[in-house]
């Protein structure tokens, strides 16, 4: 069960709800919903890959529930890995069930010939747009939407929610689409535990992230950079950073740049720290409990899993350390990863006894080995960033509408064409 605790500079947003009728409080959660859509035009935005619609079992179950609520204005999906225009024609179809008389469905084939020749007009103006992934598809899909102009809440979340059913769209939109609510950002959280093996899961979040944020807000104090305090204390608050779920006006969207790596989810974050002021944030609890596809640890190729997704991720925090006038050397990398470790082995030990206590299977020594290998992934991503780096964020789309003008006809002039 939920607590009550708010702990931070942001409003987190509990399941108290899982205390009364379940049943009940859908109902007035989408009556609430629905009433909301009468001022607030809501769209849905869904990152897919190609393969996840080879695996109906999961996606099927997603496009169910979506297909029985009534608050959403149109739902956007942004399609990958599908550079065969069969593929994108089989997307359109499967996908296609969610349209409804009051309800557009659009597809975005990234990998489209209309889409790469628009990302290459914004790349002969030198402005980056990234590298084929789930960054990258959802900038461009979010562009899309700025281009229709029809919508003012956005909600994005995965389609790979083994766990999914309607409460946790409806969670995530309202705290946003509520126009009595002040918030302009809401990021989800759940607990990540897998039903078949009784453990946690969430690795990188448990046992790199939290630490790691921990340690650096500790540290920048010490040092006196209380600004970069306030950042990672701020990321401390989080009850799970790199969760894929979040809504936000579109107003706020348009201003953010967006990560096309495994980056991607630390550097939303930080994106709306300095855009908005923290009463407008908020966390919500989605769901009971949340499970989807596991990444392999890779301990040996920097290029995949867990290894690539924390090195990524390490990277940004430390490229923003430095943008902010923390001085790194050798030296100071190698303190980072022993305070860093020295904080995972103490969570370690707080998840055994969580796990315990709630009669869960921990492999302490296992743990205990994951964070090594973390903490030597933390200096590959050191060695990878040093000297002058390209950013991994995509400029905003306000920014890029300044250097061209008209991209946001062109970009719905493709879209619509590749649906019609």
């Amino acid at each position: 069960m939920a607590d009550f605790h708010q702990e931070g500079i942001i409003t987190t947003l509990h399941a108290l709800y899982e205390t009364l009728d379940r049943g009940e409080y859908l109902v007035n959660l989408e009556r609430n919903l629905e009433e909301h859509a009468r001022h607030s035009r809501i769209s849905l935005l869904l990152p897919s890959l190609f393969s996840e619609i080879q695996n109906p079992q999961v996606l099927d179950r997603i496009l169910d529930e979506i297909q029985k609520v009534r608050y959403l204005h149109n739902v956007v999906v942004a399609l990958g890995g599908a550079p065969e225009e069969a593929q994108f024609q089989e997307a359109k179809e499967y996908f296609g069930r969610l349209r409804t008389s009051e309800r557009d469905v659009k597809i975005v084939w990234v990998e489209g010939p209309r889409i790469q020749q628009i990302l290459q007009e914004i790349k002969n103006r030198e402005i980056p747009v990234g590298v084929q992934g789930k960054g990258q598809s959802v900038w461009v899909t979010l562009g899309y939407l700025f281009a229709r102009d029809d919508c003012d809440v956005i909600g994005l979340h995965d389609c790979d929610i083994v766990t999914y059913d309607r409460v946790l769209l409806g969670r995530l939109i309202e705290p946003t689409a509520n126009p009595n609510n002040d918030f302009e950002f809401c990021k989800g959280y759940y607990v990540r535990i897998s039903p078949t093996e009784r453990a946690m899961k969430g690795r990188v979040t448990r046992l790199f992230v939290t630490p790691f944020v921990d340690a650096m807000k500790g540290l920048m104090r010490e040092r006196g950079h209380y600004e970069l305090e306030r950042f990672f204390g701020y990321h401390r608050t989080f009850n799970y950073p790199l969760a894929g779920e979040f809504s936000i006006i579109t107003g706020l969207a348009r201003e953010l740049n967006i990560a096309y790596d495994w980056g991607l989810e630390v550097a939303t974050l930080s994106e709306v720290y300095h855009r908005v002021i923290p009463r407008k944030v908020a966390q919500i609890d989605l769901v009971p409990n949340y499970e989807h596809k596991h990444q392999d640890l890779s301990p040996d190729d920097s290029e995949k899993g867990l290894h690539r997704m924390v090195v990524d991720i390490a990277k940004f925090y430390l490229n923003h350390m430095r943008s902010h006038g923390v001085a790194l050397d050798d030296a100071f990398v190698d303190m980072v990863l022993h305070t860093y470790y020295q904080n995972a082995l103490s969570l370690i030990r707080c998840y055994g006894e969580d796990a315990s206590v709630n009669n869960l299977a921990y492999d302490r020594y296992q743990e205990e080995l994951t964070a090594r290998y973390f903490r030597g992934f933390l200096w590959t991503a050191w060695e990878q960033s040093r000297g002058p780096r390209e950013s991994t964020l995509i400029p905003c789309w306000n920014l890029v509408v300044y250097s061209l003008p008209d991209i946001f006809a062109k970009l719905l002039e493709a879209v619509e064409a590749d649906n019609a």
